[in-house]
């Protein structure tokens, strides 16, 4: 079972701030798509959103985080007006299933936009943007999971047989952060040598084996 980077009901609200960013940072303030990715990266406010803190996920419309984004990571202050935007733009589209993926993933939005960028994104939207969200969700795991190979931790933890439930009950190490060590959102070779101990005990292998080389 997944476990999602935030509770459910901040998704809809999170997905409609990000799709409304998009679209206005692009449509209505002129920035380029490729530039805006970079800066909403950079920012603390999608670090903000992959904790899922409910006042960046539900607290703010779309157009104040573009204004937050480009004061803190340009230092610029935005004053441009929001037109009326009585269809979803295919920008919207694109920050609203790059929310969607967030959240379903729990990956950092860097390793998503990493794996796909803005302008295939851009051409997905013509044959996706009228699908269930599901289809895009299994393109981009695909795609992520063939940039992200397996690291050592899964493909041991695969071949003894154990969820990552069963790993963490009897390692003691928490279901999350052998999820993020998997997804290679936290660093194994940084974990501590008890954290290597209690996991290669129970894999039945040695520390240097989950190492990532």
């Amino acid at each position: 079972m997944m476990t999602h980077a935030y509770q459910e009901i901040y998704l809809s609200k999170a997905q409609s701030v990000v799709g409304d960013a998009f679209d206005y940072a692009v449509n209505t303030c002129g920035i380029p798509g490729n530039d805006f990715v970079k800066l909403f990266i950079a920012s603390s406010v999608s670090k903000r959103m992959e904790n899922g803190e409910p006042a960046c996920l539900a607290g703010k419309s779309g157009i104040e985080i573009v204004i937050e984004i480009v004061a803190e990571t340009r230092g610029w202050e935005l004053q441009i007006e929001p037109q009326t935007n009585f269809g979803r733009s295919r920008e919207y589209w694109i920050g609203w299933a790059a929310a969607y993926y967030q959240w379903y993933s729990g990956r950092k939005y860097g390793d998503i936009f990493k794996v796909i960028s803005f302008e295939e994104l851009q051409r997905m939207y013509y044959t996706l943007h009228e699908a269930d969200i599901t289809k895009f969700v299994d393109i981009a795991d695909s795609r992520i999971k063939e940039y992200f190979f397996e690291t050592n931790l899964k493909r041991i933890r695969t071949a003894y047989g154990f969820t990552q439930a069963e790993l963490s009950e009897c390692s003691g190490v928490s279901l999350r952060s052998i999820q993020m060590y998997e997804q290679r959102n936290k660093n194994i070779n940084k974990a501590s040598a008890d954290t290597l101990y209690r996991l290669a005990k129970v894999l039945g292998c040695t520390m240097e084996d989950l190492i990532e080389k």
